[in-house]
């Protein structure tokens, strides 16, 4: 018996995605399905993952113009925030389905090489980055390569992705230093800062004075050595921090100081 895999085109450009799909499809050993955009790839996954057909690999195009309209993915409650915010492109898709089908590998395709966008990539969680120029065997090289867990990127980016990644480690290893330097009423106001509340919500939230949580956040941007809300939101993002719960989290006016 063939084992068979399950292969989802994903690429706005309907010409590509449906002469990549017949070439696929002449394999013996390979079912394959083509979206026009994010939103329709989800539906995609959903709908087989529901009737027991789960796809095994996205061949994703890394400019899907219609990314950007993703829903945001909901990550189980703890998991940090990881990997490039949404954005116009496929890297965004292919951050959304690590989150919502762990099982699926995710490959890019890409127009051209770009060690910062594959090093992107790889960190939302793509098992691969190919040129959409590449031969089929090549391609069905990498779809069978990455089901065995293997990492696949062109020779010639190799030292630029692997210099990218060491650069975003170092500069997540600082943010997290610094982010250690706070104490726990200022890491809680930081949680308040990613989650998108202003001072009088913080305020309310922790039952403190608008005024306590002005000197708070103050001593927030002096430890973290930004000068603005947006910059110390982006820089704890880069270290894990979590956004406040405002659902879940309960927050007792007892037992915590000010």
């Amino acid at each position: 018996m063939v084992l068979r895999i399950r292969v989802l085109v994903v690429d706005d450009h309907r010409i590509f995605a449906e002469s990549l799909a017949a070439a696929l499809a002449a394999e013996p050993d390979v079912d394959v399905s083509a979206a026009g955009s994010g939103p329709a790839a989800l539906r995609c996954l959903e709908r087989a993952a529901a009737e027991g057909r789960r796809f095994d690999v996205l061949l994703v195009d890394a400019d899907l113009a219609a990314a950007g309209s993703l829903p945001a993915p909901r990550a189980p409650v703890g998991t940090p925030p990881s990997g490039p915010p949404p954005g116009p492109d496929g890297i965004a898709l292919v951050a959304g389905v690590r989150v919502s089908h762990p099982g699926v590998r995710t490959v890019v395709l890409a127009e051209r090489d770009d060690p910062r966008r594959a090093a992107l990539a790889l960190q939302a969680g793509a098992s691969g980055w190919v040129a959409k120029d590449c031969s089929l065997s090549r391609l069905l090289a990498v779809v069978r390569g990455v089901l065995r867990e293997e990492t696949h990127l062109p020779p010639a980016l190799l030292t630029g992705v692997l210099r990218e990644l060491t650069a975003a480690r170092k500069h997540r290893t600082d943010s997290e230093r610094l982010v250690e330097s706070l104490t726990p009423r200022e890491h809680e106001v930081l949680r308040c800062m990613v989650a998108g509340l202003g001072r009088k919500d913080v305020a309310a939230r922790l039952f403190l004075s608008p005024h306590t949580v002005r000197t708070h956040m103050q001593n927030v941007l002096g430890k973290l050595g930004v000068h603005s809300t947006l910059a110390a939101v982006a820089l704890a993002r880069r270290a894990g921090v979590r956004p406040a719960d405002l659902a879940g989290d309960v927050v007792e006016r007892s037992g915590q100081p000010a």
